[in-house]
């Protein structure tokens, strides 16, 4: 008789060990899976401050040719065209343009021909802005755009301003 009941002791498991098997089993699921949307959500926050941070290396491009340049050939709110000369010592005709009907692109031309758009395809410019700004000492072109990314739900909006100083007028 007393082997008979251990045999019966040994066979299987409880239904409340079951329980809490599964109820284990559900709590490092639902941890594993939150986690997983969490790091989904970081991703997607770096990615767009990376998208964002290349306003920087446009500002930096702009900056550049406004420094590099003689002179002022045109300029409104959304372009500026600048007289410049090349790395053998050309004049050239480098511009910058926001133009609302090609799309949210900052365009970049020289000799009137398009060589690139400064923004990636996920970033969308909504505002450029140049202003010439003349003294007795020189002459100098401030710039200013409002980018977003096409990726972010928040729409959040970076700005960037810079002044930068003609080469030519000092």
């Amino acid at each position: 008789m007393i082997m008979f009941k251990n045999n019966l002791k040994n066979r299987g498991y409880t239904l409340l060990e079951l329980l809490f098997y599964i109820a284990i089993f559900s709590i490092v699921s639902l941890l594993i899976i939150d986690s997983m949307f969490s790091m989904a959500r970081s991703f997607k926050e770096a990615s767009i401050y990376a998208e964002l941070s290349q306003g920087g290396a446009m500002m930096e491009k702009i900056s550049r040719e406004i420094h590099q340049a003689n002179s002022v050939a045109s300029m409104s709110s959304t372009s500026l065209k600048l007289n410049t000369k090349d790395e053998e010592g050309a004049d050239k005709i480098v511009e910058f343009v926001l133009l609302p009907f090609s799309g949210p692109n900052i365009e970049f031309y020289e000799d009137d021909v398009f060589v690139a758009n400064l923004n990636s395809p996920n970033i969308v410019i909504t505002d450029l802005s140049f202003s010439q700004i003349t003294t007795t000492h020189g002459k100098a072109i401030k710039v200013s755009f409002s980018m977003r990314s096409s990726n972010d739900k928040l729409s959040r909006v970076q700005n960037f301003y810079n002044t930068i100083v003609l080469r030519g007028s000092y």
